[in-house]
Order: structure tokens, then C-alpha cells, then sequence
């Protein structure tokens, strides 16, 4: 039994590796996709799609003073003549080019329906007509005079240019992102205006550094504007790398609507965030309960954006409001930068600002000079013929004679006036009213004028100065269509700092009422409202009596410092009220029975402590370091029994007075305490017998208070106190004359 060819037909069957073949087949495909769909060619900024799209409009003569001309017979050229792919991909990307909230310079003009920031669909495009924008036309202009290469179509009929002149930065002015075969693009819209001052400079100091062409292009310039804030650090490290992110937020505003209310108005939103979506996203979320400042969102949109943020109480702080959104939806994105693009139209790279910027220049460096060999040889041919219409002039009749009377009256021609080809041609083809005296002295004019230029031409190509000169010059240009006073040219998208804060929903909720905490001897908490100026009335329990009364809000952090040398953290709007006797503090806070409560104060932010124990150990801490998230409190302070916490004060002026039980007294600078987040400190006095009893820290300048039993104020300027001066660790003196029985400074804290 014979077995079949796997193959019909005659010819040896060749076996070829799998792996290769695959190799070979997906790398093929992975150039294809990477040169000829996703990435832009950095001289021009443009895909092969929108490049050919651009080229048959400008074939169809769809200028800007032209008429307007259906899509369908765009997508029909560019489909027929140059990108076989489908009518769909084509048109989206003609559409692309035509939206003013995705393009920043749009390169088509657009009429009909072309989508809109919501995200809905152009019409279909039988309805809507376009033509090429002034942008575009400066992309194109130059293209007729032999200044890039052009190469066949897909099927041989037809040419197409490989790269435009490009007289417009478009590769940073409109961005350009797409997804290739293991590389990706993502470059965002710039402002033209910026740009030609990088490129001016860059043309003057051809060794500019980032730091500096980002002093002139500080980021981005999106179309849909909004607010970017991200810091200049990151935003200067992304342009020397080519890679990096920008964070973008909606340009909100608040609006009163009487009676102290207000509600928040986003008038703009990040750049391809479709409105609907979002909206959508804002509605689920205060469904869902994620938004408990919130009470409503409404879009009030017509032409420009206006959505409409409702607060739960007019109490919530709008900032506040917002960071929660922000952090919640996509009124905040993040935009990232890969500046991979196409140099030379073949290498796929990624490259800083300032390459991109240099590989633009060289582009138009190379435009100018083949513009100016095609303008030379033009005028080279026109000055032959010129001189040959000079040589017919002067022998007017000997010409006449030979092509009346001469068989070959082309050869007799150059044989007899020694012509070129060229040059008998264009006599040959003198009409008879060209032989007027007055179209001789306007052809030497044109000689004249010709010879000029081709002089200038000659210079520029023989001068690198002479063509930069030249190309900043037609950047000049470009900078006075695009200036900043023109509504195209304006900048859209500004820069802000975030404001830091932290974002405590409950607390954002809470209403900013004034309280009176009060604290017992025997560890007994409650809050009276408002601020009372009498504490002598109180009622405690039997044996109990008055510890501390503090002024405070609802919204603020109490701190509670206990004799372990742990902080404890409570909320102001969580305290018991005031009917009653309160609760005890141990029922809210992790205190053992064995410890207490030593001091009770309103956190502020920022300010700085020093805490000290028995043993005479203290230190510095930064009272942002000491707030407790958790009923086990936090452990700053370190002491071993006996010794315990027992003076905690805040940190402000350059001295430190100790008191100790022994009724020694010491003064010394606060520079000589260390500062740090926990610990045992440093020694701030010693003695033989007995404990620390008080520390205050006071300013030079204003000397050392202390109060009496009666209440009275008592104060010792630095001159009156200099036999207590000395340094840290010393014993000290017996305490000034009038210095209360309590070895106590008084209360510290107000």
C-alpha cells in the first residue's frame, strides 16, 4: 500500500521549523503594526491613517476658503487610493482629527454632527461634510515642492508622502497615543505658544537642558482644560525620561445660593472623561453611600460643561467636598507620558522633550533645504529661458528669418545663436505679441530679479546660520498665529498645589459646635455646650471635683497623656454629654487601673511637645507624632515603675524651667533637650532626694509666669533669673521668693 502526498501536485515537500516560521510571521506582523498603525513619526505627529488623510483632502482641494465635501467621499479616497482598511476606522479617525475636546489644534474642519464631550457618536458619514483646518494646511504646505519623499500606494497607482513638511510642532501640540506590539505611546497635547518658545530657544542654545525648556513648557495644555497638579519634580523627571504621569483635576467652582448655602459647579473635566460616564459613575456612587457629603449631582450642560455638586449641610467645607470626589471618581485621572515615536520614520524610541523637540527642528532643517534645491532649479530653468528670449530680442530678425525660411529651424536656431534645447524650445514657442519692446524690459526685470534670489538661495545653502535663521523665522510665525491673546492659542489648563488634608468623612460631617470638656479628678469625661466662663459651679460626684476644663469644638481631637507616658486620642463630637456626671475615660481609652490621667488638651497640628517624668527624663515630640488612631493609645513617654509620666507642656520659646519637689529650681536653654518620637529622654535636672514636679518652657524675650495659689501672675525677666541659669542635668536653686507651695507653673495649656 502506497501512502498519498500530503501536497497534490509534483515537487519535493520542504519541512521548515514551526518556531521559526511563528518567529518570523509574528515579528513581521509586530513592524507592521509598530510602523505602519500605532506609533506617530516624531517630524509630523502622524499616524500613516491620518497622514493619508490629510493628503486626499488636500488632493480633493478641501482647503479651509473652500467648500465643504461629504466624508463618505474622504473615506472613499483615502480607503481607494491610499489605506486599504476598513470605511469604520478611517472615518473614526477623520473624526478624531475634527473634535475640538480631543484635538488641541483640530486638523480637519468639521461640519454636522461630530460627537460630542459626552461620548455619543458622530453621525453617520453620509451627513457630515469636512475640510482641511489652518493647522492642517501648515502641516502640508511646502508638500508640491519636492520636500519630502513620496513612495507608491499599497497598489502601485497612486503616491503618497512618506512624511510632511510639518511647518507646526504637532507632535507635542496635539499629542498622539496608540498601543503597538510590546510598546505603547501616549504623548499629551502641549500649547503651541510654549512650544515655539522651547523651539527658539533650543535653536539659540542647541545645548539647552530639560530644566530649562520645562521653565518654558511647564506641562501639558489639554483641550478640555481642567487643573494639573502634579509637582514640578515629577512633571521635570517625565520630560527628562520621556516616561512619567500627570495628574489632572476638574476646574471646579463654588456658587452661592442664599441663605449660606452654596453648591459646587464643575465647569471643566479631565481630558477623555466622557461626561455621561461620569456623571453615571457620581449617581452610583451616592446610591451606593460612598458619598456622604453629597446630596444630589445634576448636569445643567449645554454647550459648555456644568455639572452641579449639592452639599449634605452647608456646613461641609467644599475643599473637603471635593477631595473626597476626587479621590472617588474620574474627576481626577491620571494622564501618562511615553513619548515612544518613529525617528527617521523607522526606529521606534522613546525620547525626552528636549528630542523631540531637536528631531523637529532637523526635519525642517532638511524641509528648507530641499524647498530651496527645488526653488534653485526652477530658477536656474527660468533664467535659461529668460536668456534665450534676450538672445531672440536682440537678433529679432535673423530669428523671424530662420523660422520662416528653415527646415530645421530648431537645429538652425542653436547651431546659429549657440541655444540650449530648452532655449530654441521657448523661442519656438514666442507668441507674436510677446515681441513688444515692453515685454523685454520686463523680462530683464525678471532676470534681474530672478538672479537675486538665486544668489540669496545659494547663500542659504551653503550657511547652517543663515538656515536656522531662517527656520526661527517661520517658528516666529507660527508663535504670532498661536499666541496666547488668540482664543486658539490661549493656554486651557492651569497648575495647582492639592491642598494637603487628610479626609475624615465623619468628621467632615459633623457640625462645628463649641464645647466645654470636662474632666474629673477621679477620671470622669463629659462635654458641656458652648464655652463656659465659671467652672465653679459644677457638680461631680461625692469625693470627686475638678481636674481640667477645656474650650474646644465638636470637630477637634482631644489628647489625653497618662502617668504611663501613653497618648490617647478622642473625638470631640463623640464625648458624652454634659447631663450627668459624665463617663469614665477608662471605658473609652485602654488605661490601666494602676495608671491615670495626667494632662487633657486640644490637639493642635503642628505644635510641639515636651513631656517629662518623675525621674527627671524628658524630651521633645512633635505633637502630630503623638495622636493615637486606636484605643490602645500610643506609648511616647518611657518610664519604669515607680517613676511615672507626669508633665506633659507645650514646646513653644528658647528656655526651659524645671521644678522639682525639693524646691530647686532650674533654667536652661531648650537646645540642650533632644527632640524624638518616643523614648526616655534625656536628664532635665537631678537631686538627691525627691521627684519633677513641674517644667515650663518660655521665651526669652518675655520672661518665666508662673502662678500663685490666689490666681495672681507673677513674672522674672532672663536679668532676674540669672542665678537659676545653668545647663541641663544640674541641680538647680531653692525656687524664687512668692513661688507657690504646689511646685507648679500653673495650668499649661489654655
Amino acid at each position: 500500500m502506497t501512502s498519498k502526498p500530503i501536497l497534490p501536485g509534483p515537487g519535493p515537500i520542504e519541512p521548515i521549523n514551526l518556531k521559526e516560521a511563528l518567529e518570523e510571521r509574528y515579528l513581521s506582523y509586530a513592524l507592521s503594526t509598530i510602523m505602519g498603525r500605532a506609533l506617530p513619526d516624531v517630524r509630523d505627529g502622524l499616524k500613516p491613517v491620518h497622514r493619508r488623510i490629510l493628503y486626499a483632502m488636500r488632493e480633493l482641494k478641501l482647503d479651509p476658503e473652500s467648500a465643504y465635501k461629504k466624508c463618505a467621499r474622504v473615506v472613499g479616497d483615502v480607503i481607494g487610493k491610499f489605506h486599504p482598511h476598513g470605511d469604520q476606522a478611517v472615518y473614526d479617525a477623520l473624526v478624531r482629527l475634527a473634535q475640538d475636546f480631543a484635538q488641541r489644534y483640530p486638523l480637519v474642519d468639521g461640519q454636522g454632527n461630530f460627537g460630542n464631550i459626552d461620548g455619543d457618536n458622530a453621525a453617520a458619514y453620509r451627513y457630515t461634510e469636512a475640510r482641511l483646518s489652518d493647522t492642517a494646511i501648515r502641516l502640508l504646505a511646502g508638500i508640491e515642492e519636492e520636500t519630502v519623499d513620496f513612495r507608491p500606494t499599497f497598489n502601485g497607482e497612486e503616491l503618497e508622502p512618506v512624511v510632511l513638511p510639518a511647518n507646526f510642532p504637532n507632535v507635542l501640540a496635539n499629542g498622539s497615543s496608540g498601543i503597538a506590539v510590546g510598546m505603547a505611546t501616549n504623548i499629551p497635547p502641549h500649547n503651541a505658544d510654549e512650544l515655539c518658545n522651547a523651539l527658539l530657544h533650543l535653536i539659540k542654545h542647541p545645548n539647552a537642558t530639560v530644566e530649562k525648556l520645562v521653565e518654558l513648557i511647564p506641562g501639558p495644555d489639554f483641550p478640555t482644560g481642567g487643573v494639573l497638579v502634579e509637582p514640578r519634580e515629577a512633571i521635570l523627571e517625565a520630560y527628562r525620561t520621556g516616561r512619567g504621569g500627570f495628574r489632572l483635576r476638574a476646574r471646579w467652582e463654588r456658587e452661592e445660593t442664599g441663605r449660606g448655602t452654596y453648591q459646587v459647579v464643575i465647569t471643566e473635566i479631565p481630558y477623555q472623561v466622557a461626561k455621561s460616564k461620569l456623571v453615571e459613575k457620581l449617581a452610583e456612587l451616592l446610591q451606593e453611600k460612598k458619598l456622604p457629603l453629597v446630596a444630589d449631582v445634576r448636569d445643567e450642560s449645554a454647550e459648555a460643561v456644568r455639572l452641579v455638586i449639592e452639599p449634605r449641610s452647608r456646613t461641609v467645607d467644599p475643599v473637603l467636598l471635593m477631595e473626597s470626589l476626587f479621590r472617588l471618581s474620574e474627576l481626577e485621572v491620571r494622564f501618562g507620558l511615553n513619548m515612544n515615536v518613529l525617528s527617521g520614520g523607522q526606529i521606534p524610541n522613546v525620547l525626552s522633550l528636549r528630542d523631540v523637540l531637536r528631531q523637529w527642528l532637523e526635519h525642517r532643517i532638511e524641509v528648507l533645504v530641499r524647498r530651496s534645491d527645488f526653488r534653485l532649479k526652477k530658477i536656474e530653468h527660468r533664467l535659461e529661458v529668460l536668456d534665450g528670449y534676450l538672445v531672440a530680442y536682440l537678433n529679432i530678425d535673423e530669428v523671424i528669418r530662420i523660422v520662416r525660411f528653415e527646415d530645421e529651424p530648431k537645429a538652425r536656431l542653436i547651431s546659429r545663436f549657440k541655444l540650449s534645447e530648452v532655449q530654441a524650445e521657448a523661442i519656438l514657442n514666442l507668441r507674436l505679441r510677446s515681441l513688444s519692446k515692453l515685454e523685454e524690459i520686463d523680462i530683464r526685470a525678471e532676470h534681474d530679479r530672478l538672479s537675486g534670489e538665486r544668489r540669496e538661495l545659494q547663500e542659504l545653502l551653503k550657511s547652517e546660520d543663515l538656515q536656522w535663521a531662517r527656520i526661527g523665522d517661520e517658528v516666529r510665525e507660527t508663535r504670532e498665529q498661536y499666541s496666547k491673546k488668540t482664543e486658539i492659542g490661549r493656554r486651557r489648563t492651569s497648575f495647582a498645589e492639592p491642598p494637603a488634608i487628610e479626609i475624615d468623612l465623619e468628621q467632615a460631617m459633623m457640625e462645628k459646635e463649641p464645647i466645654t470638656v470636662i474632666l474629673s479628678e477621679k477620671g470622669w469625661i463629659r462635654a458641656l455646650k458652648g464655652h463656659l466662663d465659671d467652672a465653679s459651679k459644677l457638680e461631680f460626684k461625692q469625693g470627686d471635683r475638678l481636674k481640667r476644663a477645656v474650650r474646644a469644638f465638636t470637630t477637634d481631637k482631644l489628647l489625653v497623656f497618662a502617668t504611663n507616658g501613653k497618648f490617647f486620642t478622642l473625638a470631640g463630637g463623640e464625648l458624652p454629654g454634659g447631663r450627668g456626671h459624665g463617663e469614665p475615660v477608662r471605658l473609652m481609652v485602654e488605661l490601666e487601673e494602676s495608671h491615670d490621667v495626667v494632662d487633657l488638651f486640644v490637639h493642635r497640628p503642628g505644635r510641639k511637645l515636651l513631656v517629662a517624668a518623675t525621674s527627671g527624663h524628658g524630651f521633645v515630640v512633635p505633637e502630630d507624632e503623638v495622636v493615637a488612631s486606636t484605643r490602645k493609645g500610643r506609648q511616647v513617654l518611657n518610664v519604669a515603675e515607680p517613676d511615672e509620666a507626669n508633665v506633659c507642656v507645650p514646646a513653644v520659646g528658647d528656655m526651659l524651667a524645671t521644678m522639682a519637689e525639693n524646691r530647686k529650681m532650674l533654667v536652661f536653654p531648650l537646645s540642650e533637650v533632644n527632640e524624638m518620637a518616643r523614648g526616655k529622654g534625656v536628664i532635665l535636672q537631678r537631686f538627691k532626694d525627691g521627684k519633677l514636679a513641674d517644667v515650663r518652657v518660655f521665651d526669652r524675650k518675655e520672661g518665666l509666669t508662673w502662678l500663685d495659689a490666689a490666681g495672681r501672675t507673677y513674672t522674672l525677666s532672663m536679668s532676674d533669673l540669672g542665678d537659676w541659669l545653668g545647663q541641663r542635668a544640674q541641680a538647680g536653686r531653692i525656687a524664687p521668693k512668692g513661688f507657690p507651695r504646689s511646685n507648679s507653673f500653673g495650668p499649661a495649656f489654655d
